[in-house]
């Protein structure tokens, strides 16, 4: 009888770190990443009685009850902060705590810490791979975050040009010649932009338009600069025919410059793959595109993290580069892993080995820039939970009152 004692016991201990873990779910209902973690009871060996063949077994109580952490996806809701991020699918942040260890998590509320890292809300480093000398290696392995924050890009020198024109099959050699004029602004090794004037006049050939390139005498530190000439032919159907694919392209040499950067031999690219960049139909001389492929020197504007973990830096001359790319870890196993605080995890004796690599591989989810992970809580579930288990609670309380009145009534029989 007085096992009875200790079942109930057992029970209500059981019942309690239920309780707990219902109100642990419930504290972090707003926790960006949170998985919620769900209570396995199970019942303690039970005892035979009689002769031992099992016909009568009651017993001993519940095991001490064994959490799992349901890893299932949360709502994912964009947000406002431009470094936040949330995963979709399987996989983990990997981040570096202060002893150097690594801890993975999924919560994406990032930010910026005062030597330039990305790190976590709590301040755990996070680990991807940086651009070096303007190469985005990720076979290499992984290391902390940095953010470009308030620096200067440096120029980079035009090499190539190219416009897409048509040029008017109406047009005749005059006199006056028909002409038409367009520019393109490129760059040199200082950031210093330089007007490219090109002029084509209608040859008295037929189907051939010559080309003049220049430009102004005042770029140059030993004016005046010599223009560079040449000729291009179509055919009957308008396409350009020479210079063909095969032939050097046209370039302007470009030495001197009196800004004192360096020399600059700059080509003019006829082609788009194999096809013509500039045609000759009977509509007005237009340009419809042109790409040059030279940068000015420029300042950081912002910092943001989009899909996919790259982290991509916007310049105020309009380019964006990515600089940076955030690693993500696939385990087997997560619900095995310990939750140490600060929405982190690390690995138990239990658990399969990590798995580092780029999100969308091997397993891997995605990475959801500009968005957050909600909390996996559902509040009506767990306030059902929390009912079930304090009338489980006040059941066994009940056995403990029952059992003392039959063992008090046990020790009146000998007065």
């Amino acid at each position: 009888m007085f096992t009875s004692f200790s079942t109930a016991l057992s029970a209500l201990g059981a019942h309690t770190t239920a309780v707990d873990v219902v109100g642990n779910n419930l504290a972090n209902l707003n926790t960006p990443g949170y998985k919620a973690s769900v209570v396995v009871f199970s019942d303690l060996v039970t005892q035979s009685l009689g002769a031992g063949l099992g016909e009568t077994q009651v017993g001993f109580g519940v095991a001490r009850p064994v959490t799992i952490r349901q890893f299932s996806q949360g709502a994912i809701q964009a947000s406002s902060g431009p470094l936040d991020v949330a995963i979709q699918g399987d996989g983990f942040l990997v981040v570096r705590d202060p002893t150097a260890g690594l801890l993975y998590t999924r919560g994406g509320n990032l930010q910026v810490n005062k030597d330039g890292q990305l790190v976590t809300a709590t301040g755990f480093r996070v680990q991807g791979w940086n651009e070096v000398n303007g190469v985005l290696d990720t076979t290499q392995p992984v290391g902390d975050v940095m953010v470009p924050v308030g620096s200067l890009r440096a120029p980079v020198a035009t090499n190539t040009f190219s416009f897409d024109l048509n040029l008017d099959a109406a047009a005749t050699a005059g006199p006056p010649a028909d002409t038409f004029s367009t520019s393109i602004e490129v760059y040199d090794s200082l950031g210093a932009s330089h007007t490219v004037s090109v002029k084509f006049t209608k040859n008295a050939t037929a189907n051939q338009w010559d080309y003049s390139m220049s430009i102004p005498d005042a770029d140059l530190a030993t004016p005046p600069f010599t223009p560079v000439t040449g000729s291009v032919t179509f055919d009957s159907s308008g396409t350009l025919t020479s210079p063909a694919i095969t032939d050097a392209m046209p370039a302007i040499n470009l030495t001197g410059l009196a800004d004192g950067a360096s020399d600059m031999a700059v080509t003019w690219n006829l082609f788009n793959g194999q096809a013509p960049r500039l045609t000759q139909y009977s509509q007005p001389s237009a340009v419809a595109a042109n790409t040059q492929d030279g940068a000015p020197a420029a300042q950081l504007i912002r910092v943001g993290i989009g899909d996919g973990g790259k982290i991509l830096a916007q310049y105020s001359n309009g380019q964006q580069v990515s600089v940076g790319q955030l690693a993500m870890t696939a385990i087997r196993n997560p619900e095995s892993m310990i939750a140490v605080g600060n929405n982190n995890f690390m690995p138990s004796a239990r658990t399969a080995l990590p798995a580092i690599g780029l999100p969308g591989t091997g397993g891997r989810g995605q990475i959801m820039g500009g968005a957050v992970e909600f909390s996996t809580v559902d509040i009506a579930k767990e306030f059902t939970n929390l009912i079930v288990l304090q009338r489980g609670y006040q059941a066994n309380a009940r056995v403990v009152t029952a059992v003392d009145e039959i063992s008090q009534e046990t020790m009146n029989l000998k007065r």
